[in-house]
C-alpha cells in the first residue's frame, strides 16, 4: 500500500513529538530531584570580636541570649550560604540594630558584623 507523502510526514513528526514528549517527561523528575546549589558567599567579620551563637533547641534563628559556641575576630573569613531572618527579635551588635544572621559552621553570626566580600 502506497501512502501519500503528507501522511508520511505528518506520522513522523507526530512520532518525533511522542519521543521528544517523552524525553521530557522523565527528564523533569529526574531535575526536580536535584537540589540547586547553594549561593554561597564569603563573608569578612567586621566587628572586634563577635560571638557565634547555635540557636537554642526549636529555634530556627539564633537571638543575643543564645548560647556562644566560638568567637571570630576582625577581619576573619567565613563561608556562609544561607541567611537566618529573625523578624521577631532585634538585636544590637556592633554598634548597630539587626534582625538577620549569617549561618556559618558552628551557628551564627550576626548581619552587622560582618560584610560579604
Amino acid at each position: 500500500m502506497k501512502r501519500s507523502r503528507t501522511l508520511r510526514c505528518s506520522v513522523a513528526g507526530m512520532f518525533g513529538l511522542a519521543v521528544l514528549g517523552a524525553g521530557l517527561a522523565t527528564a523533569a523528575p529526574a531535575q526536580a530531584g536535584v537540589p540547586k546549589a547553594a549561593a554561597c558567599t564569603t563573608i569578612k567579620i567586621t566587628g572586634k570580636k563577635v560571638a557565634v551563637r547555635m540557636p537554642d533547641e526549636g529555634d530556627t534563628v539564633a537571638d543575643a541570649n543564645d548560647r556562644v559556641t566560638r568567637y571570630v575576630h576582625k577581619g576573619d573569613k567565613l563561608r556562609s550560604c544561607l541567611i537566618a531572618n529573625g523578624y521577631s527579635q532585634s538585636y544590637n551588635k556592633c554598634g548597630k540594630t539587626g534582625h538577620d544572621w549569617f549561618l556559618v559552621r558552628g551557628g551564627q553570626v550576626p548581619l552587622t558584623c560582618a560584610k560579604r566580600t
